[in-house]
């Protein structure tokens, strides 16, 4: 069984193949005792955490040790009585007590994987194994009680956490603080790690040492964000990439959120990751409940690439969802880069008559195709079609493009509305703002009010119109720029720090409304590129624009440090035009072919335009990119060179069935003199053998693990594809 409670100790664990997750009740608090390798038994935690604290501390549980919860390692602190340290659950009463004191009353398990209401989640297939374990927290003086729910994927390592907040008193009280996830360590040589960023700069990896005090990462922006992803991880501090202990914390949630490391006085940290107290108080009302978004936890004995993979298993096949899941996508041209807004039905067809020769599947249409878009400023809420543009409308372009062999695909902003728009003119009182504020415009555009129902009505009756009416496969749902002033005009004055989590819980029923209406849709997230890339838009829509920023070298950083928690299936990765419209680098070809591959594959210029070269480059690139890209995208992926560790990456892919290898690798910039790159490969059978595709060779699984290949680094911007077949 997964989940083991021995009711004589009061101690509860949670097993998956690999991994223990322990903790017991200690004077009616939940005490953390172990997070880690699998083990059959913890001692109680008197025994394995013993220290007493000092005397500054107050005495709450006298005869045991420790003798104050200050000190005693735990799972759901409170805030208001002896535990000083940051904690998990803070709210304020009608009598305007901030204490919450919650105790231990009962368990319950569940032969199944229970879910957070109103929010994405992880879900489990036919084939999984999955139990939930829920703990019930009761606060008898202020009729609180807390459920904690533990679910256990027993066979994909993999555990999560989400919590469940119940007004079971006559009075309102206010929620301040809720954590999703949190556990206390028993000491600090960790690193934390996390992926930070900025427009057309998402998902850097950064790696620092612990030090005592707070050490977080969040977002505040409505989004989550492409300054941080919902992501924070504890690596020992000699972990590499495949040795050492890893504890990863994946958030299910797209809006403000918060994830860090408290490190007390006695260097041991408190790991937490949920919804961001900053600027948030929600009035929970008598009968009410809220829900603090899932959690996914990944612990790794083997270093950082095992903690990846986990989550590349678990996002994949267990977050993400429908159709489109386990499929092989469609190979696209996103017109924006070739065209921008100035286009008419004829340059479209003509890149379409391009694309068709090359084997691309889709021509997307994106901005300017609605309203009087021409440029930014305006349009935004109005989609009907601009027929001085398309004289034939949406319908009679997607035949014409249909006609081709090609499928048609189009971009929305649908959170978005132009102050120079029919719908503003209409409903000023539609978007987020803030009475007696200016409503500050990000793009000449403001973000609609998600907390309103007629709001949300409105976008899916627009979006379910469309989409009726068009012979349209696919959809490019962007959000161009994050909040301010975020009030509403429905919303009482006590509710208005609500707004944020109210918008997002909006936009879940939006996408799930849309996304079940049309299954045979294809829908792919963006928000100015990797500006809200998380597991909970994932949920909704299989894949993300990984970002604005198109340039090779650059999307070498991005890819990468998306990777490290996100399977290369979830990224839109395309070809554009040299010089590089963002960056202004001029590079070949065969490398922005070669690093777009192993993501959602496509092109952003203009085909019609490309040279001959180029074209028979880019017809054997997405030859090989149908060939190959069941790897890319369902393999398990080791990073055997890092970009951030200099001028060479190297990223290895290894097929479900372990019969295919593909290495990719890339030389930024080059060194003459330097001996060559030795790449020691990972996840292959050591007794079998391998035949190179391109050369014929043969190698043992053992030489290819231990002596390995090599990769040339004298080269400027070069790349190389090598593939080995189990024979």
């Amino acid at each position: 069984m997964a989940i083991i409670v021995n009711e004589q100790t009061n101690q509860f664990y949670l097993h998956t193949k690999n991994t223990s997750y322990a903790f017991e009740v200690a004077h009616g608090l939940l005490a953390h005792s172990y997070w880690g390798k699998r083990v059959n038994e913890v001692p109680p935690i008197a025994e394995l955490y013993p220290l007493t604290g000092d005397n500054l501390d107050a005495v709450d549980l006298p005869g045991f040790k420790p003798h104050s919860s200050d000190v005693l390692m735990q799972e759901f602190p409170t805030y208001g009585s002896c535990d000083l340290r940051t904690p998990a659950f803070h709210a304020v009463y009608k009598d305007g007590s901030p204490i919450t004191k919650l105790s231990y009353k009962g368990y319950k398990v569940y032969n199944e994987k229970l879910r957070p209401e109103g929010l994405p989640s992880t879900y489990a297939n036919e084939d999984d194994t999955a139990e939930t374990l829920e703990i019930e927290l009761f606060d008898e003086l202020k009729g609180v009680t807390v459920y904690l729910y533990y679910c256990v994927f027993e066979e994909k390592d993999i555990m999560t956490r989400f919590v469940k907040v119940v007004n079971n008193s006559a009075d309102r009280f206010t929620v301040k603080s809720l954590m999703s996830f949190c556990a206390d360590f028993p000491h600090m040589n960790y690193d934390m790690m996390n992926q930070h960023g900025a427009w057309a700069r998402e998902a850097h990896i950064e790696r620092k040492p612990l030090f005592v005090g707070m050490q977080e990462v969040d977002s505040k922006r409505g989004a989550s964000g492409p300054n941080h992803t919902p992501f924070v991880a504890l690596a020992e501090r000699e972990a590499t990439e495949t040795a050492g202990d890893v504890f990863g914390l994946c958030l299910v949630y797209s809006g403000n959120w918060f994830g860090g490391a408290d490190v007390d006085r006695h260097f041991r940290p408190r790991l937490m990751m949920g919804l961001n107290p900053f600027n948030f108080e929600w009035q929970l009302e008598a009968g009410e409940s809220l829900y603090a978004p899932e959690v996914i936890m990944s612990y790794s004995s083997e270093g950082i690439g095992l903690m990846t993979r986990q989550f590349h298993n678990i996002i994949r096949k267990n977050v993400c969802r429908g159709k489109f899941r386990d499929t092989e996508r469609y190979v696209l041209i996103n017109n924006w880069e070739a065209t921008y807004m100035n286009f008419n039905e004829e340059k479209l067809l003509a890149i379409a008559d391009a694309a068709a020769e090359l084997g691309v599947d889709m021509l997307v249409l994106d901005d300017g195709w609605f309203g009087k878009r021409n440029a930014d400023n305006c349009s935004l809420g109005d989609w009907y079609v601009n027929t001085e543009k398309l004289p034939s409308g949406l319908k009679g372009l997607g035949e014409k493009i249909n006609a081709k062999g090609l499928k048609f695909g189009l971009w929305f902003e649908p959170e978005m509305i132009s102050p120079d728009s029919d719908l503003y003119r209409a409903h000023p009182d539609w978007c987020l703002h803030t009475e007696g504020r200016p409503r500050t415009v990000s793009r000449h555009q403001l973000t609609l009010d998600l907390t309103r129902q007629d709001v949300c009505d409105y976008i899916v009756e627009f979006l379910s119109k469309t989409l009726s009416e068009n012979p349209i496969a696919y959809v490019k749902w962007d959000m161009n720029r994050h909040f301010s002033e975020a009030g509403s005009a429905l919303l009482a004055a006590d509710n208005q720090r609500e707004v944020a989590h109210r918008y997002m819980l909006g936009l879940y029923s939006v996408l799930e409304r849309v996304t079940t209406a049309f299954p045979d849709v294809l829908f792919e997230g963006c928000s100015s590129g990797g500006g809200r890339f998380d597991a909970g838009m994932l949920h909704y829509m299989p894949q993300t624009w990984s970002s604005d920023d198109s340039d090779a070298v650059e999307r070498l950083y991005i890819q990468e440090g998306l990777g490290l928690v996100y399977p290369f299936c979830t990224m839109g990765a395309h070809i554009s035009a040299i010089p590089n419209h963002q960056i202004g680098r001029n590079t070949p070809i065969k490398l922005r072919g070669q690093v777009a591959l192993p993501g959602q594959f496509g092109f952003e210029l203009d085909l019609s335009k490309m040279s001959d070269e180029d074209k028979a480059a880019s017809k054997e690139l997405i030859k090989t990119y149908k060939e190959y890209g069941e790897v890319f995208h369902r393999g398990d992926f080791y990073k055997l060179a890092s970009i951030f560790k200099g001028q060479n990456s190297a990223w290895e892919f290894v097929s479900e069935d372990k019969n295919t290898v593909i290495v990719m690798t890339y030389n930024i910039q080059g060194k003459i003199a330097v001996p060559s790159k030795v790449l020691k490969l990972q996840g292959l059978d050591a007794k079998a053998r391998y035949e190179e595709v391109a050369t014929g060779k043969i190698y043992g699984g053992d030489t290819l693990m231990n002596l390995g290949i090599f990769q040339n680094c004298d080269r400027d911007q070069t790349s190389d594809m090598r593939v080995f077949k189990k024979i």
